[in-house]
């Protein structure tokens, strides 16, 4: 096995395009699982955990979160509660000083925790090659489990997403609180600024997925009740948002957990959503 420790971000760029099969090593809390089970053996390594260029987080009305952010930094002020409260349900302490939302979105899984919120805000994936960077909105960016746009030339470098407030919220089920992989989780966001709903569930298809029926009867909600208040909703409301994220998902039976148990939680989880959300300010 090879292992290259990246300089810096340039140097990183020229190793990946010029060695074949390059392994992106982060944090490296999936990559291990993977290891340990036989399922990978990567032949050459590229570590990127000591690029500055990656740990930072800007915040001006709108939101850049290096890829080399770890969860424990996300359990602060990172310009989205729902974000810190789904890095605060991941594993243990040492997994959240380790693990990135990088890593997350290098692995593209659908049961990752931080996924369904970038659905929620609307984030946008930065991607970066010696040829230039694109950037791709998160609802394009997974094609399928643990399969993404990316190519293998390009290197995650950022999530983006523009500042919605604190009227946000993460729930996920579970067989326990850490160290586990969600049944089925759920983002709520609701940006008053800009009058929109973003829902993302996670662990219940192929990709993340968007509940878009669920966004569009809740923003109704908001215009009746006004966007620029938080207000009680009501129990049918509550209900019929959860019964539209429920209609949104595409569960499978597994050992975690039955198809039906999934949309079950899953409308229960959005009903509470709602009910939270637009209580806050």
């Amino acid at each position: 096995m090879s292992v290259h420790v990246g300089r810096d971000l340039d140097d990183v760029l020229e190793h990946i395009a010029s060695v074949p099969d390059v392994t992106v090593l982060a944090g490296g809390t999936d990559l291990m699982v993977e290891i340990n089970f036989g399922r990978r053996r990567p032949e050459n390594i590229v570590a990127i955990d000591r690029l500055g260029e990656l740990a930072g987080i800007e915040r001006n009305g709108h939101v850049r979160m290096g890829a080399g952010v770890t969860y424990t930094r996300m359990l602060g002020d990172v310009g989205s509660p729902a974000l810190a409260e789904a890095a605060r349900t991941i594993g243990s302490p040492q997994i959240r000083n380790a693990g990135t939302i990088g890593g997350n979105l290098g692995t593209a899984s659908p049961a990752g925790d931080t996924l369904p919120v970038l659905a929620a805000l609307g984030a946008t994936v930065v991607l970066r090659a010696k040829s230039g960077e694109r950037r791709v909105r998160f609802a394009d960016y997974m094609t399928g489990p643990k399969k993404s746009v990316r190519r293998t030339d390009e290197l995650i470098v950022a999530a983006e997403w523009d500042d919605a407030g604190t009227a946000q919220t993460y729930m996920f089920v579970s067989t326990r609180n850490a160290m586990a992989i969600s049944i089925a989780g759920l983002a709520m966001v609701v940006d008053r600024a800009r009058r929109r709903v973003g829902i993302g569930l996670g662990s219940c298809g192929p990709t993340i997925l968007q509940a878009t029926e669920a966004e569009r009867f809740a923003s109704g909600l908001f215009d009746e009740a006004g966007w620029e208040r938080p207000h009680r909703a009501s129990e049918a409301a509550a209900k019929e948002v959860g019964r539209l994220v429920a209609l949104a998902a595409k569960p499978i039976d597994d050992v975690r957990g039955t198809a039906a148990y999934r949309r079950h939680a899953l409308a229960v989880m959005g009903a509470r959503a709602l009910a939270r959300v637009a209580a806050i300010a």
